[in-house]
């Protein structure tokens, strides 16, 4: 690759200042001379400083680029709707909807009577399918539903723009209403680290701002409410480590100081969560580590009972179980690596022998989840990499029909939306291509009928058609085939090698990266960039033997693959080979450092955001957050076989005197999932050992964490800056 000609003018770097720092493990020797950086309380002025640094650098040399991101910005920004809503919900005796006006960051949450809120929504949806308007115009009248301002029948329940008005960040975590609709509770992070402060709303007040003087600190941000709206649980996080170990129960009108510790998990390698089953009847303790899961259950009409837990806890072992009337449903890998479904009476869930299978299990088909209804049941699966959804009709306690939803798009993400009500008759899905904008459908259970309900109105002059998308199969250097998805503006593209191509990816925790519309990304398209996901191992995309073959001893197939995908679109024409960029955050960001480390030549530009760099570093101390859930993922350093692993490709300490990409690189000061330090130390070595000019720019916000920037414009510069980046490399 060649070296930047970028017209910036050039200025010093910052140079950070180096002490040795050794650290042996497995008589290895490793010298960290950045290890300094680190400051768990974020306010050592050496290290602000260096970072203030950073930022000033980076600002005067993207200095040329600012009218770039400016005029990037406002296109993003333009094709949002600034007056929008979400499609009312019901739950109980109310319909529950979001609307948003002007230049709001956040959201106004409602609750409105049945009445208003089921008129409104068919007068809207039928005067939209039955005009001879144009698909942006029914879209942009079905933006509109339930938008009017009716205070007799709508109840503001919550303006975010209030909470959030005198902080530079602000996260809404959840929001839960009590059983008898009396009481609400939200959860909030102001400083990006996701721990959440919950209080209490009584929405019986005329008083909109009736908030209860009961305020629960440090939790992981969820209620779940005891069936006598007066207890409810949480879970306590520790602001060190970040992991809930402790369920707490509280009761309303009480102070947290007395509030009854009902259960702890000594093992730090589970996550916590809360949950209730489909019913109401049940409050699960959720535990899950990478490759077992552990559950809990309480009556919820016995608050001030015990928790038992549901099945014994095996290794290997990973399920989720809901409870609907007299039967819990548990999707289980139980004798099943792509999971299956079980049946099994409430007083029998115990005893796996007990467990009924009526969905097998199947070697080319992965089981993710199962919504049920009274008569009905969801079922969530993928096959080759598409998630598809299955309805099976329950007659006498058996599954009788079946039938799938249908979709329009051959490659597409697709999930359950929000279905509060296992009585209703009808579930609700979100739907996006690469090519078809966020779309919500109501499906009839019974004949598997699609109602449109909105589709997301894309301003300025977007046009669906003038845009493909592919997905193709890359044969990796085992000879294993990796999928990827590729979208680009038909009218622009040429498959002869001379498009700019943007290749992302992220491997990690089985998470997989669906081809999904992103009306931002038409910023690059409309230029003529290709998009490409490619969908490496190390997610779930094909199915559990994909995750498994891209994490510990085998993660160094998510890096070929990657790599693999990149040299198989330049061969193929899809893009020009002195003109590809590729980015990815967190995880993905670990891919970016590795990527670069072992095929530097292959990129012009990298996005590096929020990234895990320093793996081994990190992944021996278990003081920093969240270490000791990921062994299950990395591998315990602490045994010397996979400290060779990852120290065979951990971005940090493979750094080398070589050439590298231009290279962004973005984080937030308070990021609780990778700390700042990581790609701080990166930075600083990188500087100090690459051999070329190529621009090295690393920004710090001062002010967020892992999630980057909130609202809904402010997210926007973070995109318009990477673009910019990009774009600017090609002139």
């Amino acid at each position: 690759m060649p070296v930047n000609t970028n017209k910036t003018s050039r200025q010093n770097p910052p140079i950070a200042k180096k002490m040795a720092h050794e650290m042996i493990h497995h008589d290895h020797s490793r010298v960290d001379h950045y290890y300094w950086m680190r400051d768990d309380s974020r306010s050592d002025k050496e290290m602000l400083a260096h970072l203030e640094a950073e930022n000033n650098y980076a600002d005067a040399m993207l200095t040329q680029q600012k009218p770039l991101q400016d005029s990037l910005f406002n296109e993003l920004k333009g094709r949002i709707v600034k007056d929008d809503n979400s499609i009312p919900t019901k739950d109980g005796k109310y319909w529950y909807h979001s609307e948003i006006s002007g230049e709001e960051e956040y959201c106004r949450y409602y609750r409105a009577d049945s009445y208003l809120a089921e008129s409104l929504l068919t007068e809207k949806l039928s005067a939209a399918d039955n005009s001879d308007t144009t698909a942006n115009e029914q879209s942009e009248n079905k933006s509109e539903i339930n938008t009017e301002n009716n205070s007799e029948n709508k109840t503001l329940l919550l303006d975010v723009n209030e909470r959030a008005k005198n902080t530079e960040f602000y996260d809404l975590g959840d929001i839960s209403i009590s059983p008898n609709d009396q009481f609400m509770t939200l959860s909030e992070d102001t400083d990006g680290r996701r721990i959440y402060d919950i209080l209490f709303k009584d929405l019986d007040s005329k008083d909109t701002n009736n908030y209860l003087p009961d305020v629960l600190l440090q939790t992981e941000g969820q209620i779940v409410w005891a069936s006598d709206n007066k207890m409810v649980f949480y879970v306590k996080k520790d602001p060190e480590t970040l992991l809930g170990t402790e369920v707490y129960r509280h009761k309303l009108g009480t102070d947290q100081a007395d509030d009854v510790l009902v259960y702890q998990e000594d093992d730090h390698s589970f996550y916590m969560s809360l949950s209730k089953s489909r019913d109401e009847s049940i409050i699960f303790i959720d535990l899950h580590a990478t490759e077992s899961t552990n559950t809990f259950q309480l009556n919820a009409d016995d608050p001030d009972g015990e928790f038992t837990q549901l099945v014994e806890h095996q290794e290997q072992h990973e399920y989720s179980a809901d409870k609907l009337g007299d039967w819990f449903y548990i999707v289980t890998n139980w004798q099943a690596k792509n999971f299956r479904l079980m049946k099994v009476a409430v007083d029998k869930v115990s005893d796996k022998n007990n467990w009924q299978e009526i969905i097998a299990h199947r070697n080319d088909v992965l089981l993710e989840d199962v919504e049920l209804f009274n008569g009905f049941i969801v079922l969530s699966e993928r096959e080759q990499g598409q998630i598809r959804f299955i309805v099976h009709k329950i007659s006498d306690n058996k599954l009788a029909d079946q039938y799938p939803l249908e979709f329009d798009d051959p490659c597409y993400f697709a999930c359950l939306g929000n279905n509060p009500e296992p009585e209703s008759t009808s579930v609700r899905v979100y739907y996006s291509s690469m090519t078809t904008p966020s779309t919500h459908y109501d499906f009839d259970l019974a004949t598997g009928e699609r109602k449109l309900l909105k589709q997301q109105q894309v301003l300025g002059n977007f046009n669906p058609d003038n845009y493909r998308s592919e997905r193709i199969s890359v044969t990796a250097r085992d000879g294993v085939s990796v999928p990827a998805s590729i979208v680009y503006r038909h009218d622009i593209f040429k498959k002869d090698g001379t498009n700019p191509l943007l290749q992302e990816g992220y491997g990690a925790y089985g998470i997989i990266f669906d081809p999904s519309f992103s009306s931002e990304m038409l910023s690059l398209l409309d230029r003529g960039f290709v998009y490409v996901i490619a969908h490496i191992r190390g997610s779930e995309m094909l199915g559990r033997h994909w995750y498994d073959h891209g994490k510990k001893e085998h993660k160094q197939n998510t890096f070929n693959d990657f790599i693999d995908v990149t040299k198989a679109l330049v061969a193929q024409g899809y893009g020009a080979s002195d003109k590809i960029f590729a980015s990815g955050g967190s995880a993905g960001g670990l891919l970016m450092g590795a990527v670069i480390n072992q095929a530097p030549e292959l990129y012009l530009g990298i996005g590096c955001h929020v990234p895990f760099l320093d793996v081994l570093t990190t992944m021996l101390d278990e003081s920093i957050p969240l270490t000791t859930n990921e062994y299950d993922e990395w591998g315990n350093p602490n045994e010397a076989d996979h400290y060779q692993t990852i120290l065979n490709y951990s971005p940090y300490d493979n750094i080398s005197a070589q050439h590298y990409p231009n290279i962004l690189v973005t984080t937030g000061l308070h990021d609780s999932q990778v700390q700042y330090f990581e790609p701080m130390k990166w930075v600083a070595k990188m500087r100090e050992i690459k051999t070329d000019n190529n621009l090295l720019l690393f920004k710090t916000d001062m002010d967020v964490g892992h999630g980057g920037a909130s609202g809904r414009f402010k997210s926007l510069k973070e995109k318009a800056l990477e673009m910019a980046f990009f774009i600017n490399l090609l002139e």
